[in-house]
């Protein structure tokens, strides 16, 4: 069984096996990004100043991802390496390190739901509904997120020895429960009390639950590889190191979003709370074309991973030509939706009159950075699979807070003019790809070509 699971990831065609490890993540994300997204919908319907506080509360919520997504990549990418290099113990103390530092991360994040939710929401806004509501929504998030992360863990140590299927298994069962308890707790279906914003955050920590438990029933009575196991464990400050080495800049990454989003929604509020309720739409609605790209890219990651520990670097590029042009095609088609039905998206989320003319033409000119987010992205991944995690960090932070940020305060105080800012979106996007691809070269130069040169001589 072992030696058949290594010969797939040695052997089997890239584009093959990129495919087969694909479909089930990318499914497994689209998934996610659909139930956040149907949390916004039936939220919206309770009023637009519950849709303006969950998109206040957005910010935290992609922190908590952030933080639970970038340390998966740490251990997955380490996960790979060992099993690569035919090292299994080290690849269960990878595994065994990466879980404790999934619980210390929730742990956190439930202090912080406890004390800090009233207080973030206190500097955003003076609105005493917005911040009744966020604070809501916000603080049974972070308080119950021990679901989210150690869902995320079990998936990373699925996905690092190419078990995408079960992975996606437990997203549907936790985006399933997530879907049908919406409607039953926010709008007091089926003898269920009427919970408001409150049953919108109860679902969503309810699935995460879920969908941790089935998963962890998954990998534990499944025949895989790598499965953590308690007994004998002890930290490991080296095994530590290592998953953070790649995790700590693949977090900054991704928590270089929450950073921006906080910094958007403090300039867009000073114009409308509706401008707000619109940039958080659009992140919600581009979650659609981002996730399944974010789906291939760490299967691709798991891939490159793999091959590189085990000296192959012609499949290493292979795989990265085979996912750029996947990501390229897909965010392109992603574009184009939004060019096209902006009126129709929007329309998902009771739009106001007054939001429909704020958000049409935003979110047709933010949409036009999402080719060169399909660089940065598929280039940032593969970074963190050659274990050069702080490139990765780089480029998400010359995208995110370097250009988009700075660009978008500028336009404001030289223009005044809300409909200008949105422009400071696919200018990060353009300037982030082309530092991306000259990292990727760097990269090649210094880990690939001399990798090929040794196999020829």
């Amino acid at each position: 069984m072992e030696q058949r699971k290594e010969n797939k990831m040695r052997t089997m065609p890239e584009g093959r096996l990129l495919l087969g490890m694909s479909i089930p993540l990318c499914i497994s994300m689209l998934v996610q990004a659909f139930y956040n997204i149907v949390d916004s919908i039936f939220v919206a319907k309770i009023s637009e100043n519950a849709l303006t506080a969950v998109s206040l509360a957005y910010p935290v919520q992609m922190l908590m991802i952030a933080v639970s997504v970038g340390t998966g990549v740490g251990f997955n990418a380490l996960i790979s390496r060992k099993l690569g290099e035919k090292r299994k113990e080290d690849a269960v103390a990878a595994a065994n390190n990466g879980l404790m530092l999934m619980l210390l991360s929730a742990l956190a994040f439930c202090l912080f739901g406890i004390f800090g939710a009233k207080p973030v929401f206190g500097m955003f806004t003076a609105d005493e509904e917005i911040r009744a509501l966020g604070t809501t929504y916000l603080s049974i998030c972070c308080t119950f997120s021990f679901g989210v992360f150690l869902q995320i863990g079990a998936e990373r140590i699925l996905q690092s020895q190419g078990q995408n299927t079960a992975a996606m298994a437990s997203q549907l069962i936790g985006a399933v429960t997530n879907i049908v308890l919406d409607p039953i707790l926010i709008f007091g279906l089926l003898g269920f009390p009427k919970m408001g914003i409150a049953g919108a955050a109860v679902a969503t920590v309810a699935g995460q639950i879920f969908g941790m438990l089935c998963c962890f029933m998954m990998l534990m009575l499944g025949k895989f590889e790598v499965k953590p196991s308690p007994k004998g464990f002890r930290p490991d400050k080296e095994v530590v190191v290592s998953i953070y080495r790649v995790g700590v800049p693949a977090i900054i990454m991704q928590a270089v979003g929450t950073v921006m989003n906080l910094m958007m929604n403090a300039l867009l509020i000073a114009y409308t709370p509706t401008a707000v309720a619109v940039f958080g739409t659009f992140f919600k609605i581009q979650s659609l074309a981002f996730m399944p790209v974010f789906g291939m890219t760490t299967a691709a990651m798991s891939i490159i991973a793999f091959n590189y520990g085990a000296k192959m670097p012609d499949r290493v590029l292979r795989t990265r030509k085979l996912a750029l042009t996947a990501a390229l095609c897909w965010l392109s088609l992603g574009m184009l939706c939004f060019l096209l039905f902006p009126a129709t998206l929007l329309g998902m989320f009771e739009a106001s009159e007054t939001m429909l003319g704020i958000g049409v033409p935003a979110l047709r000119i933010m949409c036009l950075g999402f080719p060169f987010a399909a660089i940065g992205i598929t280039n940032g991944t593969i970074f963190q699979g050659l274990n050069r995690g702080l490139y990765s960090m780089i480029v998400s932070l010359i995208r995110e807070l370097v250009v988009l940020v700075p660009v978008a305060y500028l336009i404001s105080m030289i223009f005044g003019k809300l409909g200008l800012i949105w422009w400071a979106v696919p200018i990060g996007g353009v300037v982030s790809a082309l530092v991306s691809m000259y990292f990727f070269g760097k990269v090649k130069k210094e880990q690939i070509v001399p990798m090929q040169a040794a196999q020829n001589n």
